[in-house]
């Protein structure tokens, strides 16, 4: 079970509200969040209610401020504990959504996607293991997005709204 806790104001000061699991609305508990401290688990939050708008991938740690989480503003509106998968981690990328054009299967993190990749964008994905965040640009930078094992036939299925993908990590244990 993980625990996470939202405060209104930065350094974990203001009104704050414990969260233990899946919550698609977060409103009701407070209006901004500044500051975050997370006691147990992996989490993503999300800027909108029901898993929308930017995410961010959040460990065990305290987050003082948005700009730590790499936070764009001080708006969460929903967040969910990433279940620990065991075992091995493994992807397949396509260059056209429904599963067309050049596939590459992965396996690993990628820092740098483009330096493996032939191709530029990834517009499809088929998650076979494991749990993943692509992120924006390289060296695991700008917008996340968490893809948990099944099938996503365009990039919007994963919440982008553009296929460039530029890293790739593992969620690990």
């Amino acid at each position: 079970m993980g625990k996470i806790t939202f405060y209104e104001d930065r350094n974990f000061q203001g009104r704050s509200y414990e969260c233990t699991g899946e919550c698609s609305d977060l409103h009701s508990h407070f209006r901004r969040c500044n500051s975050i401290r997370v006691d147990s688990g992996d989490w993503m939050v999300y800027e909108r209610p029901g898993f929308s708008g930017y995410q961010y991938f959040l460990r065990k740690g305290e987050y003082p401020d948005y700009q730590k989480w790499m936070g764009f503003n001080d708006c969460l509106r929903s967040c969910r504990m990433i279940p620990k998968l065991q075992g091995s981690h493994k992807m397949l990328l396509y260059e056209r959504p429904e599963f067309r054009g050049q596939m590459m299967e992965l396996a690993e993190d990628r820092a740098s996607l483009q330096e493996r990749v032939h191709f530029h964008d990834i517009y499809s994905c088929n998650v076979l293991d494991g749990n993943w965040i692509f992120y924006e640009h390289p060296n695991y930078r700008g917008r996340q997005y968490l893809v948990r094992p099944g099938e996503y036939k365009r990039f919007n299925d994963w919440g982008s709204m553009s296929p460039r993908v530029g890293s790739i990590r593992r969620i690990t244990m």
